[in-house]
């Protein structure tokens, strides 16, 4: 059986809880595409040391750093208080 509570402040909420709201984060880097020019002589050694350097990075470290979604369960009280003051 699951159970359900609120991640802020703990309250116990039930499955189908009309007190029940989930709130979904995603954090991203905000940088465009990165363009490259054919006769930009730097962009074949930039990307090669680019590519050097994310396959020794450690892969939780490179996520972090571009890309991240968390999903919360809150009770009511929390979502009202979320919505006035969603960065805390």
């Amino acid at each position: 059986m699951i159970r359900y509570e609120c991640d802020r402040c703990g309250a116990r909420l039930g499955e189908n809880d009309p007190r029940r709201f989930i709130v979904k984060m995603e954090v991203y880097a905000a940088t465009g595409r990165i363009e490259l020019e054919e006769d930009d002589a730097d962009s074949g050694e930039a990307l090669s040391a680019a590519i050097q350097a994310l396959s020794a990075a450690d892969p939780d470290a490179v996520e972090d750093q571009t890309y991240r979604c968390f999903r919360f369960d809150v009770c009511d009280s929390c979502q009202k208080e979320l919505l006035k003051h969603p960065l805390g």
